[in-house]
């Protein structure tokens, strides 16, 4: 039965489509590499929990034929920002040069927000008396 499960698998990775733009963030890449690493053995593979392995299955089967893009079609191209999918697929996809301020990890910019001010700024406490 395990055979059944593997080469399903497999047909459904040759099926997801490859997304080349994204380096190292593609969901196909992602699920060849979970394949490969689930079905180590290939169709000799034991799978724990077999159930787990069939809903796993079903799910991604769902995603990779648009069934739930086809049940509840979007009214319009575009999001709340107003920007369209192609817009969107282009700035996710990294070949938009990032800016240096983009470029700076979220530790230094947090610090730089956030460091302290000029003392003429900050007002000086008074003491009690």
């Amino acid at each position: 039965m395990s055979a059944t499960r593997y080469r399903r698998f497999l047909k459904l990775c040759e099926e997801w489509p490859r997304d080349e733009t994204k380096k190292n963030r593609d969901l196909g890449t992602f699920l060849r590499q979970r394949v490969a690493a689930a079905f180590r053995e290939g169709e000799n593979t034991q799978i724990p929990d077999p159930e787990k392995c069939d809903q796993a299955y079903e799910s991604l089967a769902r995603i990779n034929a648009n069934t739930y893009k086809q049940r509840f079609p979007r009214v319009r191209d575009t999001s709340f920002t107003g920007v369209t999918a192609e817009e969107c697929k282009l700035l996710w996809s990294g070949s938009v040069q990032q800016s240096e301020d983009e470029k700076k990890s979220l530790w230094k910019t947090l610090t730089e927000r956030f460091s302290s001010k000029p003392s003429e700024e900050v007002p000086e406490k008074t003491p009690e008396k």
